[in-house]
C-alpha cells in the first residue's frame, strides 16, 4: 500500500478482512520505500493512494512499468476528476475507487487480478507460440535443406550410376550380352529409387509452396507427362487415347496438374492386365467456366472393393506388385485438394480403374507479376 496516512491503511485493512480476503500488507510513503519494497516485498497486488507528501501514483505507476512488473495497480484516493481517473487507467492503472466507497474495494480487486490472471495466460501462451514458431520456422530451414539433399546430393549420382549403367550395357553388346540382365535389373532398381526421391520431392513442394496460376495447355500438358514415362517397362505396350474438351481457356497450377497426371498414368502403366489382348488407359477432359473435369481409364488388374477407401492412405499399397513407397495416390489426393477440387475412384478387379477429377477453373484469377 503506497499511503501516508495510517488511519487510511487500517480502514482498507478493516474492509478487506470484512469480504474474508487473506493477505499481508506492506506500508510506503516514499519513493525509496515503493522502490525497495517492489523487489524486497514482491507484491501480488498495488493498492496506491494519488497524492503524497513527495511522491504520487502516476510516477509509481511509471516505475511499475520501467521494471516491467506484471501486477494489478488499483488507485486507492479521495475525490478526483473523471478526467484523472481516465488518465490513470490510461497510464495503466487497473481500476480507481474513490475513499469514500470502500465496499467496492473487494470487487475492484477480485476483478483485477482475476484479469491479470488471464492476461498472463495469454502472454505465456503467446510466447509458448512464439516459441513453436521460431522452432517450425528452424524445421523449415532443416526441410529445404533434406528437399535440396533429395534433389542435389541424392538425385545427381543416381543419375550417375545410370549413366554408367547405360555405357557398360554398350560395351557389354560386344560381349555377347553376358551381364545383359544384371544390368536390366540394376538399371530397374535405380528407377525405382528415382521414382521415389521423385515422389517425397513432390509431397514436399506441394505441402509447402504457393499456388502458381498460370492458363495451362491441357493437350501439352498431357504430351509432357507422357514423355516423361518413356522409361517405364511396358510403356509402348498400352494404347493412350485422349479426348480434350476445352470450351474456354483452363487456368490453374500446371506443376500440380503434372504430378497428378504423372502418377496416375504411371500407375496405369505399371498395373496393366498382361492377360489381356490390349492394354489401355483413356482419358478425358473437359474444361468449362467453372471448372475442369477428368477421367482417367484403364483396363488394368483393378483393386478389391475393400482396398478402395485406403489407396489415398500414406504408404499405402494395394498390390503386391507395388514396387514404389506408397505415396504417389497420397500425393494425388493432396495436389487435388490443396487446389479446392475433388477426386473419387471406381474400381473391379480384371476390370479396370476410373479416376474422376474435378478441379475449379480459376479463370477469373488476375495472376500477379
Amino acid at each position: 500500500m503506497l499511503e501516508d496516512l495510517q488511519d487510511d491503511v487500517g480502514l482498507i485493512e478493516w474492509v478487506l478482512r470484512k469480504e474474508n480476503f487473506r493477505f499481508i500488507s506492506r506500508q510506503v510513503d516514499s519513493r525509496d520505500e515503493f522502490i525497495s519494497a517492489l523487489t524486497e516485498f514482491e507484491p501480488d497486488l498495488i493498492l496506491s493512494d494519488h497524492a503524497l507528501p513527495q511522491f504520487n501514483s502516476v510516477e509509481a505507476l511509471k516505475i511499475c512499468k520501467k521494471q516491467g512488473l506484471d501486477v494489478p495497480f488499483i488507485l486507492v484516493t479521495g475525490t478526483v476528476s473523471e478526467e484523472f481517473a481516465v488518465s490513470c487507467l490510461k497510464h495503466g492503472a487497473d481500476d480507481y475507487v474513490l475513499k469514500s466507497n470502500l465496499a467496492r474495494l473487494p470487487s475492484a480487486i477480485s476483478n483485477s487480478l482475476k484479469k491479470r490472471h488471464i492476461e498472463s495466460k495469454r502472454k505465456k501462451a503467446e510466447k509458448a507460440l512464439r516459441k513453436q514458431n521460431e522452432e517450425l520456422v528452424k524445421i523449415n530451414k532443416e526441410l529445404d535443406s533434406f528437399v535440396y539433399s533429395v534433389s542435389h546430393n541424392l538425385r545427381a549420382p543416381l543419375m550417375s550410376v545410370l549413366g554408367l549403367i547405360q555405357l557398360a550395357q554398350i560395351d557389354d553388346k560386344k560381349q555377347n550380352n553376358l551381364l545383359s540382365n544384371y544390368f536390366n535389373l540394376m538399371e530397374s532398381s535405380v528407377h525405382r529409387l528415382d521414382d521415389t526421391l521423385k515422389e517425397i520431392l513432390d509431397y514436399s513442394r506441394n505441402a509447402r509452396s504457393e499456388i502458381k496460376i498460370e492458363r495451362i495447355n491441357m493437350i501439352r500438358l498431357l504430351d509432357d507427362s507422357f514423355d516423361r514415362l518413356r522409361y517405364l517397362d511396358g510403356f509402348d505396350d498400352i494404347h493412350k487415347s485422349i479426348h480434350v474438351d476445352e470450351q474456354v481457356p483452363l487456368y490453374s497450377d500446371a506443376y500440380r496438374f503434372m504430378v497428378v497426371f504423372n502418377n496416375l498414368m504411371s500407375n496405369a502403366i505399371k498395373y496393366r492386365d498382361l492377360t489381356k489382348d490390349k492394354q489401355e488407359i483413356d482419358i478425358r477432359v473437359k474444361v468449362t467456366l467453372e471448372n475442369v473435369m477428368i477421367q482417367f481409364a484403364d483396363n488394368g488388374i483393378g483393386i478389391s472393393e475393400n482396398l478402395l477407401q485406403k489407396i489415398f492412405d500414406m504408404f499405402f499399397r494395394a498390390t503386391e506388385k507395388s514396387e514404389g513407397a506408397g505415396l504417389g495416390l497420397y500425393i494425388v489426393k493432396e495436389a487435388v485438394e490443396k487446389l479446392q477440387g475433388t477426386i473419387q475412384v471406381k474400381s473391379s478387379p480384371g476390370v479396370g480403374t476410373t479416376f474422376i477429377i474435378s478441379m475449379p477453373n480459376r479463370q477469373g484469377f488476375v495472376p500477379v507479376p
